[in-house]
């Protein structure tokens, strides 16, 4: 198979460690690049929904998750190349630090990895605030590392003075030929907040006022030029002539696929959404929180999010409740991830102890813990045939979540999950009717069959409830 060489100006910011300011970097520059009249593709390494949404609404375009464990080098390659086809750069946002991933031996799942698979330069993020010249040996360590990893520059957070930037610029110029390219202040205006699973999501709070007070900081104390003349030294990305992973839309849309969508469920891969779409799905976004009734779809789709903050207010919405129990019992598909999954359970009981009366098909409750997260990598195999495909299907994804199930009867459950190295760590995927409800996310793209399969189910059950429906 013949290789296509693209050209695709790309940056990653990295940190070195979580908290070093990734995230307000990013925000700062993606801001920062758009107000400078460039189309810019944001994308993030890992299995993250909350930046993304924050990448979005900076830049109006649709962020991308990449991620080298659950995904692979040619499906990075295949998604990063089809969103970034019409950008002037693109901005890939890291995850934790540089080289940490699934492994403390190896790259894989780490920022790193990423940067090797796609070829892409890096932009060191230094949280500056408590050093000088120790800066210079951070970054000459970072720099050396790997040789494969090209650090091409130096970004400082959390700098209070020009004076204070000046030392460090200088120390890391006198032992190293990275760019420094510039320093962002402390600024608590600047901040968004955060809460058990990360920062506020986008879609919860307006972030106006904070993106564009990110812009000017960046503006006033980055040389944004230099940032991107960094993005455009990117070498050429080498593709295969036919992608991995076809993103386009060729089919007819033959499935209705109702999406949950508002602050409390709005934790969704946008690659599984246009996965669906180029299998022939109509996306058609509803809201559990507003709305009084379903819309008329083949298959309800809810993601995670945050289900236990608004439990008094989905909870007080009986008619969706209602209209969503019997959508499955009458043979409906739906499928659920992690939020989606506790809405479908008869409760909610949240990190006050206050119980919330949710939809009723799973036969459990949903208990918050104050302490004690299931968090890593998931490989997940499905025990038995189910919506995402046969019995021995393999796909990959990620577990985040403080809550448990407490069953109130029987559950059947489809699939058995491992984590990264491997090792079993329990049943996932309960399946009653056809609805099936994972606390996993899934990236489709680790599996691209599944869609067909999600959507095949979909289409059995329309004509299966066909005489129910149109009664």
């Amino acid at each position: 198979m013949s290789a296509r060489p693209m050209h695709r100006p790309r940056l990653i910011i990295a940190g070195t460690h979580s908290g070093a300011g990734k995230t307000t970097v990013t925000l700062a520059l993606l801001a920062a690049l758009k107000e400078n009249g460039l189309v810019v593709q944001p994308c993030k390494a890992g299995p993250d929904f909350i930046d993304p949404g924050h990448h979005q609404v900076v830049t109006g375009r649709p962020s991308r998750n990449l991620d080298g464990w659950m995904l692979g080098e040619t499906v990075n390659r295949a998604i990063f190349s089809h969103a970034s086809a019409d950008a002037d750069l693109s901005i890939i946002e890291g995850m934790m630090g540089l080289f940490d991933g699934s492994s403390p031996t190896q790259d894989k799942g780490s920022t790193a990895e990423l940067a090797k698979q796609l070829q892409a330069p890096v932009l060191l993020v230094i949280d500056g605030s408590a050093m000088a010249r120790s800066a210079a040996a951070m970054a000459f360590g970072y720099a050396k590392f790997d040789p494969a990893v090209r650090v091409v520059g130096v970004l400082f957070n959390r700098v209070k003075s020009e004076g204070h930037y000046r030392l460090l610029r200088d120390a890391v110029r006198s032992a190293t030929d990275l760019e420094v390219v510039g320093y962002l202040e402390p600024d608590p205006a600047m901040a968004i907040a955060d809460r058990h699973l990360g920062l506020r999501t986008a879609i919860e709070e307006g972030q106006g006022e904070v993106y564009a007070r990110l812009a000017q900081s960046a503006t006033r104390t980055i040389d944004v030029n230099r940032v991107i003349a960094l993005a455009r030294s990117a070498d050429d990305l080498v593709l295969p002539a036919e992608p991995a992973l076809d993103l386009s839309v060729s089919q007819p849309q033959t499935v209705r696929v109702g999406v949950a969508y508002d602050a409390a469920f709005c934790f969704y891969y946008q690659d599984n959404l246009e996965m669906l779409k180029a299998a022939g799905a109509e996306i058609v976004l509803f809201s559990p929180l507003r709305d009084a009734t379903i819309p008329d779809v083949d298959l309800l789709y809810f993601g995670g999010g945050y289900p236990e903050l608004y439990g008094e207010a989905l909870a007080a919405n009986a008619a969706i409740r209602s209209a969503i129990r019997a959508f499955s019992e009458r043979g409906g598909a739906i499928y659920a991830e992690c939020g989606g999954l506790m809405y479908l359970t008869q409760a909610i009981r949240d990190m006050a102890g206050h119980r919330h009366e949710m939809v009723g098909v799973i036969s459990a409750e949903a208990v918050m813990r104050k302490a004690g997260m299931t968090l890593g990598y998931r490989t997940v195999r499905l025990t038995q045939p189910c919506l995402l495909g046969p019995e021995g299907t393999v796909l990959r994804g990620h577990e985040f979540h403080y809550s448990l199930l407490e069953p109130t009867g029987e559950l059947q459950y489809v699939c058995a999950l491992s984590d990264a190295d491997g090792k079993p760590v329990g049943p996932d995927g309960v399946m009653r009717r056809k609805t099936l409800a994972l606390y996993s996310h899934q990236h489709f793209g680790s599996c691209p069959d599944v869609v067909g399969h999600l959507l095949g189910a979909a289409r059995r059950a329309r004509r299966d409830v066909a005489p129910a429906r149109t009664a």
